[in-house]
């Protein structure tokens, strides 16, 4: 009966226009929801009565159309809006939103959940997880090199406050002028010790002679085995050299040709103490009794010592002066002398002392030697490498050679042997060789640093995770990559803003962000809902009008059979 039927036609338009509703009121509940999707149904016809066939036209007459009564509405669908909500600023560096297609991956108790809503934290572990279900964030993570290892996805940790770094210095830009309208360099400083004899026999000293028993001119024993020799305050180029100390050891007397500390010894001291480069003019030698030290070429690299720096049993109750110096010959040519910090592989500083001397003019330009030298390394000799840098006619870089230095590190824990190249040459300020009224350069940059502790951290546009430590260093602490779907509104919701793949999402497939169809990640950041209030209300307003249209149905299909039973009595 037609109007039995219509009843049962209205009461399916009345639970669709209920899903209607359903759908718009969980849309504004979740108005505020990060991240949150927002739904939409559709519908379709139920089931349709045919009450006639269509006919086909014929020469006699025409064709008729079917006749045919539909029985209700069905919800068709239920989907998903993806379309991105707007980002909202919160400067919170845990926060992140995705700026385009693709979804977070977390690992939720061992099973892997999809999500929109970055809402990070951190938890005790230094695990970044989903603030409202502790799902650990899944990206890739860095070798011991900082370098990121794709293809393998693990948690996602920033361990801030507790992660340490240093890095050893490996190159040292230098930036300047050196004064091209000084004099090279044609000598070094020599500084001679007083006439020395050997005991007993007022025979002049030679290098294999010992040290102990040595005689001055007056016959006055100078050394004896035991002696500890201390030089302080003893400068080179005007900066003052760090103290050094040097015991005389004794005599083998079960060997004739043991001599125990010798000349030569305290020559070797000397030399090494002073930084001084014997593969070029200079060091220390013994002539006719007599001590000369002899530094290298420049200004820079003039040695100064007298009589009151060197000492003898400094820590006794009575130290004594027992030589004297001459300097007899200055060092002359234009130079200049700095001096800059580098850090080993442990972060240890080390003092490195840089003299560049003016060594040649000609038709081509200048050239220049640079000489370097430091306490801090650990073998004997202070020196640790020399090389040249060469300018043109106009006073700008041409090249420089040798300049690798290497700075030994001993018995530190640290990575040994150290290998630092000084580069003068920048983008932001090259050496140059202009006339000046006096040379003048310094280190403007260099790879190293000291240790420093993880304090802060960025994520870029690809979710690559730069970690901020204290002493300044950036470096790369992990990625978060991005899980994008052939189809997302096929997506199935499990609650909390987590998502699992279906069978008409298609495989999760793991994408670095901003390439591909994958977004880019934004950092504190949060993506808002993409909800829209007013289609929501407007969708109110349909759902109302048609659950009331269908409610006239139902009650007027009510009293007609009503009135149709009243006929009958």
């Amino acid at each position: 009966m037609a109007l039995t039927t219509a009843l049962f036609t209205s009461l399916s338009g009345l639970d669709a226009s209920s899903q209607m509703l359903s759908v718009a009121g969980n849309n504004i509940s979740n108005v505020n929801t990060t991240a949150f999707k927002r739904s939409r149904a559709t519908f379709q016809t139920q089931i349709l009565s045919t009450l006639g066939s269509a006919s086909a036209p014929s020469a006699r007459s025409g064709g008729t159309n079917p006749s045919q009564v539909g029985l209700g509405v069905k919800v068709a669908s239920i989907n998903r809006d993806f379309t991105t909500g707007s980002l909202q600023p919160t400067g919170v560096s845990t926060d992140m939103a995705i700026d385009g297609d693709g979804l977070f991956t977390v690992n939720v108790a061992g099973v892997t959940r999809f999500t929109r809503d970055g809402n990070f934290i951190l938890d005790s572990e230094y695990n970044l997880v989903s603030s409202g279900t502790g799902g650990i964030v899944q990206g890739f993570g860095v070798d011991e090199n900082y370098n990121i290892i794709p293809g393998v996805l693990q948690d996602v940790t920033i361990p801030i406050g507790v992660q340490t770094i240093a890095e050893a210095t490996s190159e040292v830009r230098f930036a300047g002028n050196l004064n091209a309208g000084g004099d090279a360099a044609t000598q070094g400083s020599i500084t001679d010790f007083e006439q020395l004899f050997e005991a007993g026999g007022g025979t002049p000293i030679t290098a294999g002679s010992a040290l102990a028993g040595i005689e001055d001119s007056l016959g006055t024993t100078v050394f004896s085995t035991g002696d500890v020799i201390t030089i302080q305050g003893a400068t080179k180029g005007g900066a003052t050299i760090p103290t050094a100390t040097f015991e005389i050891g004794p005599t083998n007397t079960t060997d004739s040709e043991d001599f125990g500390t010798t000349v030569q010894d305290l020559m070797d001291f000397l030399d090494n103490m002073f930084g001084i480069d014997t593969n070029l003019a200079g060091g220390v030698s013994v002539t006719g009794g007599v001590i000369s030290i002899e530094g290298n070429t420049g200004t820079a690299n003039g040695i100064g010592l007298q009589s009151t720096n060197f000492l003898l049993n400094q820590s006794s109750a009575s130290p004594t002066t027992p030589l004297t110096f001459e300097q007899v010959q200055q060092a002359d040519g234009e130079s200049t002398r700095t001096a800059f910090v580098a850090f080993d592989s442990l972060g240890n500083e080390i003092v490195i002392d840089l003299s560049i001397v003016l060594e040649n003019k000609d038709a081509t330009g200048t050239q220049w030697r640079f000489y370097a030298d430091s306490a801090e390394d650990t073998d004997l000799d202070r020196f640790l490498g020399s090389g040249t840098i060469s300018f043109d006619t106009n006073g700008q870089f041409i090249s420089e050679a040798d300049n690798t230095i290497i700075v030994n590190r001993d018995n530190t824990g640290a990575e040994n042997p150290m290998q630092v190249t000084l580069s003068f040459i920048d983008p932001f300020g090259s050496t140059s060789a202009l006339v000046d009224t006096a040379s003048n350069i310094s280190a403007v940059a260099q790879d190293g640093s000291q240790p420093g502790t993880l304090t802060d951290f960025t994520v870029s546009e690809d979710g690559t995770i730069t970690g901020i430590f204290s002493n300044s260093l950036l470096r790369t602490i992990g990625q978060i990559p991005l899980a994008t779907f052939a189809n997302y509104t096929g997506l199935e919701e499990v609650g909390a803003n987590l998502f699992r793949a279906s069978a008409n999402s298609g495989e999760p497939q793991v994408t670095i962000a901003a390439t591909s169809d994958a977004g880019k990640i934004v950092g504190r950041a949060l993506e808002l809902s993409n909800v829209d209030l007013a289609q929501e209300f407007t969708d109110l307003i349909i759902a109302s009008t048609g659950f009331s249209a269908n409610s006239r149905v139902l009650t007027t299909s009510d009293r007609m059979i009503q009135e149709l039973i009243a006929s009958i009595r």
